[in-house]
């Protein structure tokens, strides 16, 4: 199983927009899925949205 830390997130309940590092030094995003994207994307990927404030928050405090 990947491990999550949060690095940014817009709420504490778990069901809201947030940004993760997982163990494998990549990063993971929560958020609402996008189905009428119209874009041709692989079974096994989504996409999803997040706020552009959650950005602008991880780059201030995690990667300035």
């Amino acid at each position: 199983m990947t491990k999550l830390t949060v690095l940014v997130g817009d709420c504490e309940n778990g069901s809201c927009p947030t940004v993760y590092l997982t163990d494998r030094g990549t990063l993971a995003v929560q958020g609402e899925q996008i189905t009428d994207h119209g874009r041709d994307i692989p079974a096994r990927e989504t996409m999803v949205e997040i706020p552009m404030e959650l950005i602008r928050r991880l780059a201030r405090e995690h990667l300035a």
